[in-house]
């Protein structure tokens, strides 16, 4: 767009900031990582069709994009069918661990009994010292579990310092006032756990949301590498890595596509949430933000033309004996607002 005097102006777009610089969208870059290999994981198996007659093993061409894995079976249509597993089962985990995790870190946050809090923190001590993978591996020598099975390992063993962290998180919150005062009035332990600590600790779950579920991804596909809740020779993009990394150096795609694919739900998980967790605390900053712009300074070319700001006057130091009940009252009004806020954002 033109001005009258014929400089041009630049109007902000989806990638541009309105002084012309460009935006950086990592949620955006996040989405589009992380959306190829959901895809695949959810429409996959519809797409895959018949399975074509076996060739030679570790071959291209042939009408196989992607060459032939270590049995001759297409590594396309195994693709196709092979990301349902690892993405729903650690989509699973990572639920249901924080489905248990949640309740326990904000019931030991909020509990004046000490005998409580350690008795819901200190079995998951005990289970936090085993290894993960070696807890899953016990298991599987004694039973043969599932992909069903598979969930509920990765989901417990992430469940204590899921739990620590709640928790922790949970601590700050829960010892403000404004939990005293939802508790005096006969708030529910619901409304004050849920509506205002775990809502206060909302940016923490989250982050951790975000690191906990590479952890669970890499655990479900070492897991299923190392055969545990899958067949041999069962269409997964772990199974795919561990079979055909014999050639490797022969036919590369049937290591190097599925081995990407998981990386990229890794890493473009983690933008997104990135992202999520980045713009709420623009936002929060901006909201709360009373600086003046830039543009609204005086246009002063000698020191002497900038207006002085007059200085504050001297505030006397409250003791007790200058201590009011207006000051109370102010505080308390800070803590009312405080509630009304949790009871206006959990409505």
């Amino acid at each position: 767009m033109r001005k009258s005097d014929g400089s041009v102006v630049r109007r902000p777009g989806l990638l541009r900031k309105p002084d012309g610089t460009m935006v950086r969208r990592p949620g955006l870059a996040g989405l589009l990582i992380a959306g190829v290999p959901l895809l695949l994981a959810l429409l996959g198996p519809l797409l895959a069709g018949e399975p074509g007659p076996r060739t030679a093993s570790f071959t291209l061409g042939g009408g196989h994009w992607l060459g032939t894995d270590f049995v001759g079976r297409d590594v396309g249509r195994q693709i196709l069918l092979g990301g349902q597993s690892v993405v729903l089962v650690a989509l699973a985990a990572t639920a249901l661990a924080y489905a248990v995790a949640v309740p326990l870190g904000l019931a030991a946050a909020l509990t004046h009994r000490t005998w409580l809090e350690e008795l819901l923190m200190r079995p998951l001590d005990v289970l936090l010292a085993v290894p993960s993978l070696l807890l899953i591996l016990l298991v599987a020598a004694v039973f043969s579990p599932g992909a069903a099975g598979l969930a509920l390992l990765v989901a417990l063993v992430n469940i204590p310092d899921a739990a620590r962290i709640v928790r922790a998180a949970a601590s700050e919150a829960a010892a403000r006032p404004a939990v005293e005062a939802l508790r005096m009035q006969g708030e529910t332990w619901w409304r004050t756990a849920v509506g205002y600590v775990g809502r206060s600790a909302l940016r923490t779950f989250a982050a951790d949301a975000g690191v906990r579920l590479t952890g669970v991804l890499y655990l479900v596909a070492t897991a299923a590498f190392l055969g545990v809740g899958v067949e041999p020779d069962a269409a997964d993009w772990a199974v795919m890595v561990d079979r055909n990394r014999t050639g490797l150096f022969v036919q590369p795609w049937a290591v190097v596509v599925p081995a990407l694919l998981i990386v990229a739900l890794s890493m473009g998980g983690n933008l997104v949430v990135d992202a999520v967790l980045g713009g709420q605390g623009r936002g929060a900053g901006a909201g709360v933000s009373d600086a003046p712009d830039a543009t609204d300074a005086p246009d002063a070319t000698d020191a002497s033309e900038v207006p002085l700001k007059p200085a504050a006057p001297d505030l006397p130091a409250v003791t007790d004996a200058t201590y009011t009940p207006e000051m109370a009252d102010a505080s308390n009004m800070a803590v009312a607002a405080d509630v009304l806020d949790t009871k206006e954002g959990s409505r």
